[in-house]
Formats: C-alpha cells, structure tokens, sequence
C-alpha cells in the first residue's frame, strides 16, 4: 500500500531530526578528543539548543524546529545546526520565484509544508575549512520535491583537501546514478558562484534542487545518503587540519574570506531569501553567519 504524503512528511521530518542528533554528538565529540594546539586549554564546546518557531500572517502558530549553535570551542569557532519543519500559505513573491523555476499549481493553492536540516560551521584553526550542508523535503498540493547539497569553503586552499570531500561526495551519489555527481557539481559550482566577485565561495561540492523523480522512496533515499555522506567527508579534512600552526596573517585571510562568505548568503543564498520571506525565526535564517568578519 502506497503511503499518504502525511506519512512521508513525518517519515523525512524524523530523518532529518535524526541526522541532527548524529551530527550534534559528532561534533561536541570532536571538541572532547582536542588536546592540541591554542584553543585545547578552553573547555570542550556545546551547543546552545533553542527552539524556533514559524508564525503565520494571521499569527497563528506555522511549525519550527530547534537551532543548535556552539560558540567559541576548541575547533570550532561558531557551528550551527538547525532543523525545522514548517507549514502555511507562501507569499506572492515566493509564489512567483516557485512558478518561475517551473513547480506546477503554485499560484492556485499556495499552501505548502518544508522540513530540512542547515548546517554552517566556521572553525578556529585558519588550515579548517568552513562547511555548509543542507538537505530538505518541500510538498505543495500540487507538487514535492527535494534538495540540498554540501560544499567546503576553505580560505586556505589544499587541493588534496578538496579532492577527498568532492570524492566523498561523489561516493554517495554514485550509490544512486553515476550521473548525480557531476549534474550536481556543476550545479553548485553556478549556484556558489558570486557575480559582484566573479569567484566561487569557496570549492564547491554538490547542490540539487527540485528533485522529483517520479519516485519518492528513492529520491528520498539519495537525499538520505547526502546526509550520511557530510561527517566522513568534512570529518576527514578537519582532523588533518585542526593541529596545524597558523599566523596571524592567516587569521586575516580568514576574516576575509568569512566577509565573501557573508556577502553570498545576504545576496544570493535561497535558503536565507525563503526563509526571511516566509516568517521563520530570523536568528536561525541568520545562523550561517560567521561570528567575525573583515573587508578588503
């Protein structure tokens, strides 16, 4: 027997939660095994868990979620981790950017339900790259769909580095069609690509969205593995980088690029735009932004 959507939207509201969890523990685990280093004699971070919510137009109560932020740990500088599952009526500027990219109905019955998980970290050490990963279910009356993605964003560059996440990745996508991985990283090197700049964010990794097979089980599974695939592929450079002895020239470099890094997520990031337009807690939109930031 076919599962109802209300079963499938549970279904990929718990995974995500669930992922949550795995990516929380692995994280203030991380903290725990430092002992090198600078920050080692700081005690080990935490998270700080707070819960969101979405209000409707009318004030009524439209879902949320929990935002997760650790500040000023041994590896991590600033790490958020949000999960979320909201409902209402989308706006007419949403309508029309959703009507746009081609979803079907939007405009006659703009109701809609979204559940995801965001992640942004911004480490101590200059040598560890930041990080971002989403992934995230949208159903409509008329339509649903899936996306997300992971990308690295170093502002010291080593291509071995990048080399493992990007095959980490690609891993993953593999597992579901050979023709993922390259769709999907060509995707996000446009999609990561800041005009005003003329440069990347950082070096890439994959970006879906609109993901609608026709098959829900194993567009959903993919997404599953895009989650799965975050720990061992950013886990694996951190661990090579974190001891690593920097300069405060290299603590400049940083700030810098955290400025690029702001400047896309204000300007272009999806993610940031929908979830402002659309009445979600702003300081859990806002999470990505890294704690300090310079400008050439």
């Amino acid at each position: 027997m076919t599962e109802d959507f209300d079963t499938r939207k549970a279904r990929a509201a718990d995974w995500f939660r669930a992922l949550r969890d795995e990516i929380v523990a692995a994280f203030e685990a991380l903290e725990d095994e430092q002992e090198k280093g600078p920050f080692a004699a700081l005690p080990p971070g935490r998270f700080e868990v707070t819960p969101t919510k979405r209000t409707s137009d009318d004030g009524s109560d439209a879902g949320g979620g929990l935002m997760s932020v650790m500040r000023g740990g041994r590896v991590f500088e600033k790490v958020g981790v949000n999960v979320s599952a909201v409902h209402g009526t989308l706006g007419e500027a949403a309508q029309k950017a959703m009507a746009a990219r081609g979803v079907p109905g939007i405009e006659a019955d703009p109701t809609f339900w979204a559940s995801g998980i965001s992640l942004v970290a911004h480490m101590q050490n200059p040598h560890t790259p930041a990080v971002h990963m989403n992934t995230r279910m949208f159903w409509t009356p008329h339509a649903w769909w899936f996306g997300g993605g992971a990308d690295l964003n170093p502002c010291i560059e080593y291509e071995e580095d990048t080399a493992f996440f990007h095959g980490v990745l690609r891993e993953h996508c593999d597992r579901h069609s050979t023709d993922y991985y390259p769709g999907f990283k060509a995707w996000a090197d446009e999609y990561f690509f800041i005009p005003h700049r003329g440069r990347a964010r950082g070096v890439g990794g994959i970006f879906y969205d609109d993901l609608n097979t026709g098959d829900w089980d194993s567009d959903f599974a993919f997404t599953q593995d895009v989650g799965r695939a975050f720990l061992p592929a950013f886990l694996g450079v951190t661990r090579t980088r974190r001891d690593m002895p920097w300069t405060e020239a290299d603590r400049e470099t940083q700030a810098i690029h955290r400025g690029l890094y702001a400047e896309y997520n204000l300007v272009y990031d999806r993610g940031t735009k929908f979830g402002l337009a659309t009445g979600h807690d702003a300081n859990a939109v806002l999470m990505s932004l890294p704690p300090v930031a310079k400008w050439p």
